[in-house]
C-alpha cells in the first residue's frame, strides 16, 4: 500500500531537526512520498537542498502571510522553469490573518497563478475568510489551472464549487475528529478522482494528537478515516488518492 502526504512542511520544526528519521517513519507506514511547500522567499533554497527524487518534492511559492514581503516572482518564475518544484505553493488567500492587505494579497496570488499556469504546473492554494474572492479569481483561469484546496474542512457545498473550478480536496487531520460532521459531508461527497490526503504537519492536529507531534506517517490515520466515512477500505483509499497525486503532480523520475 503506497500513500503521499500532498501537504507537509519538511523544512519546519521539529519536522526539520531530524528529516531522515521523519522520512523514514513515514515510509514503515506506506508513505513513500511527501510534497514540501514553501513559505517565503527565505524558504526556497532551504527546500531545493531537501527535495528527494525518491521521496520528497518541493512546492515553491509566497503564502498569504508573507504577501507583504519583497517577492521575487522572476526567481520562482526560473525555479519552476528549472524544474525544481512539482507545484507553485503554498498561496492563497487568508483574509482572517492581521497586517496583509487583502488587495496585496491578491496580487501576489495573481502572479503566482500565472506563474502557474506558464509553467503548467498545478498549485497549493490555501484559503480562510476569503472563499467567494478565491472562486471569483480561479474563473479567470477556467481550463488553465489545476491544483489543491489544502486542509479542506468546510462542507460538500463549498467543495463542489471548488471541484467544478478545476480544483482536487485535499484532506487532512479534521476527518479523525469526531465532531467535525460538516468536513465529514464533504469527504463522503468528492467525486473519487478529486480526493488527496494530507496532515500539513506541524500545524493541524490529529484528534488524539497535538499539531507538533503530527508526522507524514500520521496520513495513514487520515486514509483510515477517510475509508470510515466513505464505507470503504483504507487499501481502496490508499490506491485512489495516490493515483490521483501523481497523475496531479507528476513526481518526474521518481517512483511511488
Amino acid at each position: 500500500m503506497l500513500l503521499v502526504d500532498t501537504h507537509c512542511h519538511l523544512s519546519f520544526s521539529p519536522l526539520a531537526d531530524d528529516l531522515d528519521a521523519v522520512i523514514d517513519r513515514a515510509a514503515r507506514r506506506g508513505v513513500r512520498r511527501i510534497i514540501a511547500p514553501a513559505y517565503d522567499v527565505a524558504s526556497w533554497a532551504h527546500l531545493a537542498r531537501i527535495g528527494r527524487p525518491e521521496s520528497v518534492s518541493i512546492a515553491l511559492g509566497v503564502h498569504p502571510w508573507r504577501a507583504e514581503d519583497d517577492v521575487e516572482f522572476a526567481e520562482l518564475e526560473r525555479s519552476v522553469a528549472q524544474g525544481h518544484a512539482v507545484a507553485v505553493g503554498e498561496i492563497g488567500l487568508d483574509f482572517k490573518v492581521d497586517g496583509v492587505g487583502h488587495e496585496r494579497q491578491i496580487e501576489v496570488l495573481r502572479r503566482q497563478l500565472d506563474i502557474a499556469a506558464g509553467a503548467s504546473l498545478p498549485v497549493l492554494l490555501h484559503c480562510r475568510g476569503a472563499f467567494e474572492e478565491l472562486l471569483g479569481i480561479l474563473a479567470q483561469y477556467e481550463g488553465k489551472l489545476r491544483g489543491a484546496i489544502h486542509a479542506f474542512s468546510r462542507g460538500p457545498e463549498l467543495a463542489k464549487r471548488f471541484v467544478d473550478a478545476g480544483m482536487h480536496i485535499a484532506f487532512g487531520g479534521v476527518l479523525t475528529r469526531p465532531r467535525a460532521q460538516r468536513a465529514h459531508r464533504a469527504a463522503r461527497s468528492v467525486p473519487a478522482e478529486r480526493l488527496l490526503l494530507e496532515t500539513d504537519a506541524p500545524s493541524i492536529g490529529l484528534e488524539g494528537v497535538e499539531p507538533e507531534k503530527v508526522e507524514p506517517h500520521h496520513v495513514f490515520d487520515i486514509a483510515e478515516a477517510l475509508a470510515n466515512h466513505r464505507k470503504t477500505s483504507v487499501e481502496e483509499i490508499a490506491k485512489i488518492t495516490t493515483k490521483n497525486a501523481a497523475a496531479l503532480f507528476g513526481f518526474p523520475g521518481a517512483k511511488i
